[in-house]
């Protein structure tokens, strides 16, 4: 079992800088991947960007804004996200999961944490 908790969401002006974080237990943390996923208000919840033990990927819409990694000693997971836009706006949800050949597959999820970008 692993539990995940989210921290460092808030409220930034458009063009601004957030850094989330994300804490996992579990003595097995460097061995998952660990993502991130986003909901928007009336939207369906979407990937944002995984990081693995060896490799990271990111959403079109992220890619170059946004940079995921991690600290296994400190059994966590960031997120640092870079000129955002008011669309980043959303509650930011970290997970752990693993490769099941196909595609990861979460099984751990947090609570999220909310992102507000005013214009």
């Amino acid at each position: 079992q692993v539990q995940v908790l989210e921290s460092g969401g808030g409220l930034v002006q458009a063009g601004g800088s957030l850094r989330l974080s994300c804490a996992a237990s579990g003595r097995t943390f460097s061995t998952y991947a660990m993502g991130w996923f986003r909901q928007a208000p009336g939207k369906d919840r979407e990937f944002v960007a995984v990081i693995s033990q060896a490799s990271t990927s990111y959403a079109d819409a992220v890619k170059g804004r946004f940079t995921i990694s991690r600290d296994n000693a400190k059994n966590t997971v960031y997120l640092q996200m870079n000129s955002l836009k008011p669309e980043d706006t959303a509650v930011y949800y970290c997970a752990a999961g693993a490769w099941d050949g196909r595609e990861y597959k979460y099984s751990y999820w947090g609570q999220g944490t909310q992102v507000t970008v005013s214009s």
